[in-house]
């Protein structure tokens, strides 16, 4: 599985942006799938995750209310949707690949990592 982020930028607090994820590999429609970021100086942190039908969804307590997170499994693609962003949304997204899950959705333990995608926010 290779997986390719992209979508980050700039934006002003109370913007919004959509990062994408583009999985290749013929078993991307049943893997887990997830979104982690990691701010300088601090750990990577999971932001969001759903199942291989959309069906279930987790999101950080700090995301919750403004990320979404969606599937498209006609273009093998992942989204992030990130409304009301504030600058401690400021860091490098990654999206990742759980192919040990197909419904639950943890929060560690992902096995295939895209290249990040930087998100700034500013004041």
């Amino acid at each position: 599985v290779q997986l390719q982020a992209s979508g980050g930028g700039l934006v002003q607090a109370g913007g919004s942006l959509r990062l994408s994820c583009a999985a290749s590999g013929r078993f991307f429609n049943g893997y887990v799938m997830g979104w982690f970021r990691r701010a300088p100086g601090k750990e990577r942190e999971f932001v969001a995750g759903i199942n291989w039908n959309g069906g279930s969804t987790s999101y950080a307590d700090s995301v919750k209310g403004r990320f979404t997170i969606s599937r498209d499994s006609s273009k093998n693609t992942v989204y992030l949707q990130m409304n009301s962003l504030n600058p401690e949304d400021t860091a490098v997204y990654h999206c990742a690949a759980d192919i040990n899950h197909r419904d639950y959705v943890r929060r560690d333990g992902y096995d295939y990592w895209g290249q990040g995608t930087q998100v700034t926010v500013s004041s």
